[in-house]
């Protein structure tokens, strides 16, 4: 590298990585790649939050829906309910398992910045903590431990961090859970009012003790699952429309980079013309196959 080249260490000074020792393979980052954080807190709250939308389906399904007296009321809230949870688990799970946009591990090495060709006097920005050379607008996730390219935060309920690659679909799964929040929301009352009327006879094929208990929980969850999911789903659409990550909004960071305008940014992030492939989780996907390989520690990686 010439002397007229500089690396800056984004927090402390170190030298760079030499030969093939520094490069680690990218987990997830491209090539077919799954990628999958091991981190016990992102584990448990993604399990917990498949256990409480499995609840709520089972709720409005078994205690609401099923002892109705209406064929059609049950049918049409039944399918709507649980289509919209198939996709709200759809997204939650194209958000945890999709790479974020990690950027490649190790690769501060004497060759790769030779192969950049920079200018004399160019500024090039290397993480500390994983060696990589960090792009513009790029943050190290101490959990992912990898720097992630327009990094929004990190979210334990999706166990991974929400950046440039995955954004999409968290958009998605908070705009669903919102939405089947409110859908059990309004059964609740409906079912409640009905429950009253018949003093609690044939409205559940559980017993009233039960019914109430079931309800309440449900109703708990329900406003609690609105009220953050309506909030994180407005803010990212803030950030989207604004072309700044929520990273950058509260380290009031002043932009190096061209603003996007709105409409640029819903389609960077969605993909190409408005159509029903922006709200369709499955877009895109592909099967894999599971041949893990062992990576060092971050996501794990495997073959596709």
């Amino acid at each position: 590298m010439s002397s007229g080249h500089r690396l800056r260490d984004v927090e402390q000074h170190r030298p760079l990585l030499d030969g093939e020792d520094a490069a680690v393979r990218n987990p997830g980052g491209g090539g077919g790649r799954l990628w999958f954080i091991q981190d016990g807190c992102g584990v448990v709250c993604a399990v917990i939050t498949w256990f409480l939308v499995l609840y709520a389906d089972f709720v409005v399904t078994f205690v609401m829906l099923l002892p109705s007296k209406s064929f059609w009321y049950a049918v049409v809230n039944g399918v709507a309910f649980n289509s919209l949870a198939i996709l709200a688990l759809a997204s939650h799970l194209r958000t945890m398992l999709t790479d974020p946009g990690a950027v490649p591990k190790g690769n501060a090495t004497k060759k790769y910045m030779e192969s950049l060709q920079l200018k004399p006097g160019e500024v090039v920005y290397k993480c500390p903590k994983c060696c990589s050379i960090k792009p513009e607008r790029a943050h190290h996730c101490s959990i992912c431990k990898r720097c992630i390219r327009k990094m929004d935060h990190h979210c334990p309920w999706v166990n991974n961090c929400v950046g440039e690659k995955n954004q999409r679909f968290f958009v998605l799964f908070t705009m669903y859970i919102a939405l089947i929040s409110s859908h059990a929301l309004a059964l609740c009352g409906i079912h409640f009012i009905t429950c009253v009327r018949v003093q609690w006879s044939e409205c559940s094929d559980f017993s009233p003790p039960v019914t109430v208990v079931l309800m309440i929980f449900l109703c708990l969850e329900g406003i609690l699952f609105l009220t953050f999911t309506a909030v994180m789903f407005g803010t990212q659409l803030h950030s989207i429309c604004n072309d700044e990550t929520e990273i950058e909004r509260l380290k009031n960071e002043k932009p190096t980079w061209e603003r996007q305008t709105r409409w640029v940014g819903l389609r960077s992030v969605f993909g190409g013309r408005p159509s029903l492939l922006w709200i369709n989780p499955f877009a895109g996907f592909k099967l894999p196959t599971f041949l893990p390989k062992r990576t060092r520690r971050g996501g794990a990686e495997f073959s596709i």
